[in-house]
């Protein structure tokens, strides 16, 4: 019967248009013509900008430039801040100077404002301001009329903006017949002021009456909004999509503005679209969106929006990467073109060697329905220059718990206790290695959150213990939707406390979603946040255990009878401001909330791990992301590599796609296949939905059993590699899945390739993604640089491309000469049963026989690292000797881990290799070599993974 109810459930839903087709229906959702703001600012053509700056206004203090901006068109003003950063950045800042009410500021996702670099006049003539910064080599040359700002580096012109003219700033003001009737108002109130003045009665003279006006000031903001209210149209007061209407009480309210990239031919970045990790141009198409939206069984190779939002686009060539991260939580879309789009690479060349065209240039415009412009230049100049400029902005990726990087099985939804029980003793009976199991919205008690469902999951603690026993966790799902319920206990405290967020009128924003009738807490109130992290404390989330961890979905937010899946954007948040100011920050504040809860339950002491669907920048700072609602289609599994490229680059490093498929039934070889290309992403999760037939590793027969253990066992070996390289992106903020041209950024082969990737510096990974493949073609970068197999130790020479044969079980793996790997070999039930197991360093020699890794490890679960409680290692190889030291010496962690085994790849024949201790005694170590593959095999050199140590190969 809970089954049929559930099913019932959703067919009602679906049939009341409350749900998404199960292939999107993309009518559900606004192009940027049916969106009136977008349609607006795209009718603006380049090359009219109305928008000069007054520089006689100019004001240059030791950290900011101020000018004021006027539009001719309507003589508004606008106030330009430009801020030189620290670390080569630039801020740019365009608000009204005295706006009807303020505007939206996007808060909490900066974490600290950017030490000043002192600005410099250092030229100007009538119509010209030239700035330097101290300390970087960057000038700034401010134009009045049309106004346009360029950035140089030496003689080079490395990004302009508004050079295109397409500043557009729409001011809050009030309708027209509102302030008729105010005027009319004013006069009335001077007239009874004359009155009063021929009174007898003193107390009368010159009071201020109810509502009091000056007719001189509001007659002069009408005469200033003239202009605009006759360009008034269709969906600037109010806008109706699909029966449902959005009011904006202060109008027309979005920014724009266009940056010029000369030299730029490839951009990235604006997560999340399914889409290739190069974004393509806009002219003939929609804009790509950022608006968090719940896209049921999303489409491929499209600009639409998803479930999260990131506006960061980079910009790279042979010579400069940079960045432009607009900070605006509102509807977005950007358009982007290029001079060279279409063109060929044939046809390209033949224009230079005619002596024709124009230096490639890429044009890109932001449009955002509300708030104001605040963007920061990340002027780089290299690819590591960027990431760490804006992981200074927002942050870097958390240092994840251990377990999490392992693997975790889910569905939507595991029946009850006893079917967890089975699922978890399935991998031990198969031999088979997992960290995490995970329950969906059934496990709840009516999906009231925060419970259990009393009849199948009703002893939680016992089931959470067993998992404990085997050193496992579990994670469970918490929704920012309410059950509307008066006995049901989160539901009566945040309503008390006021916590909902409003509709226009100021009541309880209401709408549909998985638990019938809900209401939506408010996550931007601070207060709500603070009370919702305590819900995680055991004593409030009964049943819950230390090693219960949370999975935050449906938070774009989702709304199944809203518009567009949403919320209402005339829905007010804490302070007042509407749901359209900080729509795409609802997610962040979730799992942000969510992350603070998990810490807090532990005192403080034990990192959390949270899951999220939907995002925005900085969101990295709390947790995990995954590509939200696929299908078990090829063309799924493809585009999950530059899905999680696209939020690599933009700092959210720890991503993953549902392994199978959330939607339909794969076969038997995708299902692999998907397992095998998994278990080389960040996030490694299997997830299904409720519909579709059992797929546990087991269930598809002992040959593909064989082949998912397989792909298992790699990703196991590989933690401590992976636990390094998320150590490196708290550190560093560099990303640990990342597309070539990072790598390689002068490769011009590389800049649009998405298809294979590299695991930081060290591993090019090329999984199969198609049916039937009989071989991918490999492409090796790096002239006079080797690659080796990471399975059969084959040395290729860099660069090269060639077709490489697969078979079913080929996992395209290869490993960078001159990097050394740590594995753990040894299967063990899940990564809470490896801390102690000993290392095997796998040394590829590049071509002058040197080699170089790191290996990071701590308790793997608490914030002790805060306290030093850690190792940074280094092990090299040069000169003939391998030796290791520590790469941060105040990092003191004492581990029984040794190392069991050197594999050295691409060396010679060795006469003798002996290891030594400082202060300790030298011993000669065994050996074999392989001939035909160049590898030498030490066993058992025996010393601890933390101590100083050198091993000689002579």
């Amino acid at each position: 019967m809970a089954v049929l109810g559930r099913v019932l459930m959703v067919t009602l839903l679906f049939c009341a248009g409350f749900l998404p087709a199960l292939s999107v229906d993309r009518s559900n959702f606004k192009t940027c013509d049916q969106s009136s703001f977008c349609r607006r600012q795209r009718k603006l053509e380049p090359g009219s900008s109305p928008y000069k700056a007054l520089l006689g206004s100019a004001k240059v203090s030791e950290d900011k430039l101020e000018v004021q901006l006027i539009d001719d068109k309507n003589e508004a003003s606008l106030l330009l801040e430009v801020f030189g950063l620290n670390g080569n950045m630039t801020r740019i800042k365009i608000n009204e100077i005295n706006p009807l009410k303020p505007r939206y500021e996007v808060p909490d996702v900066l974490v600290g404002t950017p030490l000043p670099e002192n600005l410099h006049v250092t030229g100007q003539d009538e119509n010209t301001l030239e700035l330097t910064f101290r300390g970087v080599e960057h000038k700034l040359l401010l134009t009045g009329t049309p106004f346009r700002m360029d950035i140089l580096s030496g003689r080079d012109l490395v990004l302009s903006v508004n050079s295109r003219g397409l500043l557009h700033f729409e001011r809050l003001r009030e309708r027209k017949s509102n302030l008729s009737a105010k005027v009319s108002m004013a006069f009335v109130n001077l007239w009874h002021r004359v009155k009063n003045l021929f009174s007898s009665d003193p107390e009368k003279i010159d009071k201020p009456l109810e509502g009091d006006v000056y007719p001189g000031e509001e007659a002069g903001k009408e005469e200033g909004s003239k202009k605009e209210e006759e360009d008034d149209e269709p969906g600037m007061w109010d806008e109706t999509f699909k029966g449902h209407t959005d009011t904006k009480p202060y109008g027309p309210s979005s920014v724009g503005l266009d940056f010029s990239l000369p030299g730029f031919e490839h951009v990235y970045g604006i997560p999340e679209h399914a889409d290739n990790m190069r974004l393509r141009t806009t002219e003939s198409t929609d804009p790509y969106r950022l608006y968090n939206l719940d896209v049921f069984q999303y489409e491929l190779y499209n600009t639409m929006a998803l479930y999260g939002s990131v506006p960061l686009l980079l910009a790279h060539n042979i010579h400069r990467t940079l960045g432009i991260f607009w900070l605006n939580a509102a509807e977005t879309w950007v358009d982007i073109s290029s001079n060279t789009a279409g063109k060929t690479l044939l046809g390209k060349m033949l224009q230079y060697m005619q002596g024709g065209g124009d230096t490639p240039q890429t044009d890109v415009r932001w449009m955002s329905e509300s708030g104001i412009i605040d963007v920061f230049l990340l002027l780089g100049p290299s690819p590591s220059d960027v990431f760490r400029q804006y992981a200074s902005l927002t942050g870097t990726q958390s240092l994840p718990p251990y377990f999490s990087l392992g693997y975790h099985q889910c569905r939507w939804n595991y029946n009850d206790e006893e079917d967890v029980h089975n699922v978890d003793s399935g991998f031990d009976k198969h031999n088979l290695p997992y960290d995490v199991i995970w329950l969906d919205i059934e496990h709840a008690d009516g999906k009231r959150y925060f419970t259990w469902d009393p009849h199948k999951f009703p002893t939680p603690k016992n089931m959470l213990s067993r998992l404990k026993d085997k050193r496992r966790k579990m994670v469970a799902i918490v929704d920012p939707h309410i059950k509307i319920d008066g006995g049901y206990r989160i539901h009566n405290e945040i309503r008390s406390h006021g916590f909902y967020v409003k509709n226009k009128d100021g009541g309880d924003y209401e709408g549909w979603c998985w638990p019938g009738s809900a209401a939506y807490p408010d996550f931007t109130n601070p207060e709500m946040r603070a009370w919702w992290s305590s819900m995680f404390s055991y004593d409030q989330y009964e049943g819950s255990m230390d090693n219960l961890f949370i999975w935050n979905d449906m938070n774009e937010p989702s709304v199944f009878n809203g518009p567009e899946v949403t919320m209402h954007k005339d829905a007010v948040h804490w302070r007042g401001w509407e749901h359209r100011d900080v729509h795409n920050l609802y997610g962040f504040y979730v799992q942000r909330a969510t992350a603070e809860g998990l810490i807090q339950r532990s005192g403080g002491k034990e990192r959390p791990f949270v899951l999220t669907r939907a995002f925005f920048a900085g969101s990295q700072r709390y947790g995990a992301v995954w590509t939200g609602d696929n299908a078990a289609e090829w063309d799924h599994l493809k585009i999950s590599i530059p899905m999680c490229l696209s939020l690599a680059l933009v700092g959210i490093s720890f991503c993953g796609a549902d392994v199978g498929g959330f939607f339909k039934n794969p076969e038997p070889e995708l299902l692999v296949r998907w397992y095998q290309a998994g278990a080389y992403q960040p996030f490694f999760r299997a997830h299904a939905h409720l519909d579709t037939p059992r797929r546990e590793p087991w269930l598809h027969g002992e040959e593909n059993l064989e082949l998912i253990r397989e792909a298992l066992q790699q990703r196991y070996a590989l933690l401590p590699f992976w636990y390094t390289l998320f150590y490196r992106a708290l550190r560093e903020g560099e990303p640990v899945m990342r597309p070539l041209w990072v790598e390689f950024p002068s490769d011009v082969s590389t800049f649009a390739m998405d298809d294979q990737y590299m695991l930081g510096s060290a591993l090019l990974v090329h999984p199969v993604t198609e049916a039937n493949s009989r071989g991918v073609h490999i492409y090796l970068p790096g002239a006079g640089e080797v690659w080796y197999d990471a399975h059969s130790y084959q040395k290729y020479e860099a660069s090269q491309s060639f077709y490489f044969p697969v078979t079913s079980n080929s996992i395209p793996v290869y490993q960078r000469g001159g990097s050394i790997i740590p594995r753990k070999n040894r299967l063990r039930r899940s990564s809470d049963c490896m801390p102690d197991d000993p290392y095997t360093l796998y040394v590829a020699l590049n071509l002058q026989g040197e080699a170089w890794g790191q290996l990071y490890l701590d308790d793997g679960h608490s914030f002790n690292y805060e306290q030093n409680e850690f190792l940074y290692r280094e092990v090299s190889f040069q000169h003939g000797e391998l030796s290791s030291r520590s790469l941060d010496p105040r990092g003191i962690f004492e581990t029984p881990s040794w190392v069991e085994r050197v594999i050295i790849i691409g060396a010679t024949k060795p006469s003798s290799i002996t290891i030594s201790i400082p202060g300790g005694t030298t011993k000669a170590l065994e050996f074999e070599y392989d001939f035909n593959r160049s590898v030498i095999t030490v066993r058992k050199p025996g010393v601890n993974i933390a101590s100083d140590f050198t091993m000689s190969v002579r």
